[in-house]
């Protein structure tokens, strides 16, 4: 191997990686992302079903809400002393530059059955990491 290309190959897997890296007002691909989370309303309906009613400002879509919601259940599994949560049903309304989520989840000990699970201590580290706050 030449030395140039010694030298190149490094050059070329920097220049890669730094492609990759967030730059000031893109942490994590959140450009100009500068949500307001406006708190969580938690209403216990029946033994293990939850609603969760979220509001916030600054949110891109419907995923956001979703998520603020989701980490609200996650969290609130976790103070009950259950690992998993199930997700129901998420309703989301915008006014303006307000959006409002109405969610339903069941809470659990053991894994639920259904696709839409989340393991709750996984879903905290997560939203933690992402700057979502929880309950």
């Amino acid at each position: 191997m030449s030395r140039l290309t010694q030298i190149s190959l490094p050059a070329l897997a920097l220049a890669g990686l730094s492609a990759c890296t967030p730059t000031d007002g893109d942490v994590g691909g959140r450009a100009d992302f500068n949500p307001g989370y406006g708190g969580i309303q938690t209403v216990l309906l029946d033994g293990d079903l939850v609603n969760f009613h979220v509001s916030m400002t600054g949110a891109r879509s419907r995923d956001d809400v979703d998520a603020y919601a989701r980490c609200a259940a996650a969290q609130y599994a976790l103070i009950r002393g259950f690992g998993f949560a199930r997700h129901v049903r998420t309703s989301v309304a915008q006014t303006g530059g307000n959006w409002r989520g109405d969610a339903v989840y069941t809470i659990s000990a053991a894994l639920p059955r259904g696709s839409a699970t989340i393991d709750a201590e996984v879903t905290v580290r997560d939203c933690g990491a992402q700057g979502i706050p929880t309950i």
